[in-house]
Order: C-alpha cells, then structure tokens, then sequence
C-alpha cells in the first residue's frame, strides 16, 4: 500500500522532531532526518494499520455522515 502523507519537522536541541500532518496525535523524532522519516513510518504502520494483517485487501468505498 502507498500513501503519500505530509509531515512537518524541525531540528530541536538534540533531535530531529516532525509530525502527520495528517494525523497530528503521530510524532516522533530522530537523530538524523532520515532516522526520523524511518521512525515516521514506523509510527505510522503501528498507529494505523497495526491490527491489519499483511495479506489484505482495499477497497474504496463512500461513507454519507
């Protein structure tokens, strides 16, 4: 599965933080900007998809609410 998501991040005192832009409660950090898109992921695939198995399927569909 590929999604494009959008994350803002800045340098702190000792780490690199960013967060989903998307999905604002997703945060995290990392030494190295590549580091923090790794962890980013990761904090990504566990928040969102980590009750979903690997063998799945996806299916558009429209919710009216």
């Amino acid at each position: 599965m590929k999604t494009k998501l959008k994350m803002i991040y800045w340098k702190g005192e000792k780490f690199w933080v960013g967060k989903l832009v998307e999905y604002p409660e997703i945060m995290t950090q990392g030494e190295t900007l590549e580091e923090l898109e790794e962890n980013m992921k990761d904090a990504f695939m566990l928040i969102t998809m980590e009750d979903v198995p690997a063998e799945h399927k996806v299916k558009e569909v429209t919710l009216i609410v």
